[in-house]
């Protein structure tokens, strides 16, 4: 079985065509970051016409590194959601052309399920698991039961710990994408030196919040005044990711109680999205799944942000199963992957 796999939900463009066997035959991947580096954000209108100008480009060129044709394809899967629905559609649209003309099933994608299933093609492992999802958009805690079938036990209630990182670095003006920046910084910096709080730490549940900590950033910088030094740079963004990360760790060590009990049968901890590349967060986080007696499974760095494979590889999981799509789908800006979770006050689409 060998599936395309196309994702344009936020501000990377990419195709990538993979077996059922986990073999990645193309992985295509093309960033915006030169074209809202200015902004210190991902501008949607900008990245909608990224994504119309180089898909059908991109799709080109992984079919020919895969050395393929169309014909070849049992499926097309695409991110039909959760993201900027103008880049939604892009993508979401060209696989509709291509599955209308060669025949190959269409499969509408959920972003986050696309992130969620990745180690299923890395590491092979099986369900149950736990998933801490965390990216500029999301930041969640779900037993992943199955294919489609997840238990939210924490989301955010209000930004995203990426969001966060973002963020931060552009109040101090490092630069976008922020995550890395911080990360960078970091390394040369005294995470003891700003005290910044950590939010929904000790509190019962596994939500996240990220808000206060920011602001609490800003506050910091008002307070050095005009004369901020590369040095402060560097100490600010160590105090801040440790509380970032011990704000994780914290609800992450709520969740990993409450799956013991319901889940006895379950071993691993995966940790998803882009926030996941940072390498002090995965060391941290080993370190406490171990406390619980569980296992940390982290795709390669090159997975753990928005790419292609992993979209094709839930489009092969979701085939699998007969789950595939009709050709009047519907791009989704919202697509929670627990629809039976309550709402989260104030997290609007990144419950």
């Amino acid at each position: 079985m060998i599936v395309l796999g196309l994702e344009s939900s936020c501000d990377e463009t990419a195709a990538a065509v993979v077996t059922a066997e986990g073999e990645i035959l193309s992985n295509v991947v093309l960033s915006q970051v030169e074209e809202h580096a200015p902004f210190g954000g991902v501008v949607p209108e900008i990245a909608a016409r990224a994504h119309v100008t180089q898909m059908d480009r991109l799709v080109a060129q992984a079919m020919k590194q895969a050395g393929l044709e169309f014909s070849d394809l049992d499926g097309v899967a695409a991110t039909a959601g959760p993201g900027l629905i103008g880049g939604v559609l892009v993508g979401l649209m060209t696989a509709k052309s291509i599955s209308a003309v060669t025949g190959a099933p269409l499969i509408g994608v959920n972003h986050l399920e696309g992130h969620a299933l990745t180690v299923r093609m890395t590491d092979k492992i099986a369900f149950p698991y736990v998933l801490l999802l965390v990216s500029g958009g999301h930041s969640q805690i779900l037993v992943v039961e199955g294919v489609g079938q997840f238990r939210r036990l924490g989301t955010t209630i209000d930004d995203a710990v990426g969001e966060a990182f973002d963020k931060t670095a552009k109040l101090m003006g490092l630069g976008f994408p922020g995550g890395p920046a911080v990360e960078k910084y970091a390394a040369k910096g005294d995470e003891n030196r700003f005290s910044l709080p950590r939010p929904m730490k000790g509190k019962p549940g596994c939500d996240f919040s990220f808000s206060g900590l920011k602001t609490a950033v800003r506050q910091c910088l008002e307070s050095l005044g005009n004369d901020v030094t590369e040095q402060d740079k560097c100490d600010l963004a160590a105090s801040f990711q440790k509380a970032a990360i011990e704000s994780l760790l914290s609800r992450t060590g709520q969740a990993l109680k409450i799956v013991r009990s319901d889940h006895p049968d379950c071993q691993n901890v995966v940790i998803a999205g882009g926030v996941a590349a940072n390498m002090a967060l995965r060391k941290n986080l080993d370190a406490l799944v171990q406390e619980h007696d569980f296992n940390l499974v982290v795709p390669p760095p090159a997975l753990c942000t928005d790419n292609g494979a992993m979209i094709a590889w839930a489009g092969i999981e979701r085939l699998q199963l007969g789950l595939t799509d009709t050709l009047d789908m519907s791009a989704k800006a919202r697509w929670p992957l627990d629809p039976d979770a309550e709402p989260a006050p104030f997290a609007g689409y990144k419950a």
